[in-house]
């Protein structure tokens, strides 16, 4: 599917995907440092959206069409509208609030997060050092035993997660609700 949109015939597939893959990343990365350093919750709700987005584009370079609509409707879909009910049932503040802001605990904060980067970027290259991902061009995927496995293996996990959002939407509502 890939290799028909970016008007490949007979090609391995490398070089656009990495490139594809290289823009989606870097946006992903700005877009998942707005969502922690934005000020207006909204606003950080929009840049997930972006983030997830990525996600699924990710998915898509992958080959994973299901697992990537899946990604759209439910991630992008559902959950970020499900945010957003909440950010806006509760009355939480839209602007600036600096109540919620512990800048004595930033550089901590700053030496965990490159101390983590630095963990994940030694654990990914040495894991991954001469791998590459095979690209086929082949329109098949395995979808029926992705839903077997989701809706036969893991069916408990499933709904637990769907009436674990539930009660949180009605938790919203009964937090926002005037007496």
């Amino acid at each position: 599917m890939i290799a028909a949109l970016l008007g490949a015939d007979s090609f391995t597939g490398a070089v656009p995907t990495n490139i594809a893959f290289a823009i989606v990343a870097a946006m992903m990365i700005f877009a998942a440092i707005r969502v922690v350093t934005t000020r207006n919750v909204v606003h950080a709700a929009l840049y997930l959206v972006l983030v997830l987005g990525g996600v699924g584009i990710n998915f898509l370079l992958l080959q994973a069409e299901f697992v990537a609509i899946t990604q759209f409707l439910v991630y992008v879909g559902a959950i970020v509208v499900l945010f957003l009910f909440g950010i806006m049932l509760t009355k939480a503040p839209l602007g600036v609030s600096d109540d919620l802001d512990n800048r004595k605990q930033r550089p901590i904060a700053a030496i965990v997060g490159l101390l983590m980067l630095a963990v994940l970027s030694f654990a990914l290259i040495k894991t991954w050092t001469d791998q590459k991902v095979p690209f086929r061009l082949s329109a098949a995927t395995n979808t029926t035993e992705l839903s077997d496995s989701i809706f036969s293996t893991y069916l408990i996990p499933f709904e637990v997660v769907s009436v674990l959002l539930l009660a949180a939407l009605i938790g919203a509502i009964v937090l926002a609700r005037k007496d």
